[in-house]
């Protein structure tokens, strides 16, 4: 009885491996993942300068008191964009660099 009882679990014992790769494996789908679109962000403030490759505005309250602007040949420009001016401006930001998306003179409401 006992070399029965052995045989069988020998038997088990070898044959459990086996039976666990003969399951057919479904794979499972791969997400495909879309690239994520840089994340659009606004500033407002008033041109302390402005030249044909950059923008620096400020504005006297907040944390962050100046920022400086990317402007390349895909900035949307609205309006006069001078020293003085009050602007929104729209950018990305990539590696260290604001990229300016979009600058608009904000007028003044009377």
């Amino acid at each position: 009885m006992l070399k029965v009882r052995t045989s069988l679990l020998i038997g088990a014992l070898v044959l459990a491996p086996s039976l666990a790769l003969a399951v057919p494996q479904t794979p499972k789908p791969t997400p495909t993942a879309k690239p994520a679109a840089p994340a659009t962000h606004s500033w407002t403030g008033t041109v302390k300068s402005v030249d044909a490759t950059s923008l620096t505005i400020t504005r006297p309250s907040g944390t962050v008191k100046e920022m400086t602007f990317v402007i390349n040949d895909s900035t949307k420009k609205q309006g006069d964009i001078k020293s003085g001016a009050s602007v929104e401006v729209r950018y990305k930001t990539e590696g260290k660099q604001n990229i300016a998306t979009a600058v608009t003179v904000q007028t003044k409401k009377k």
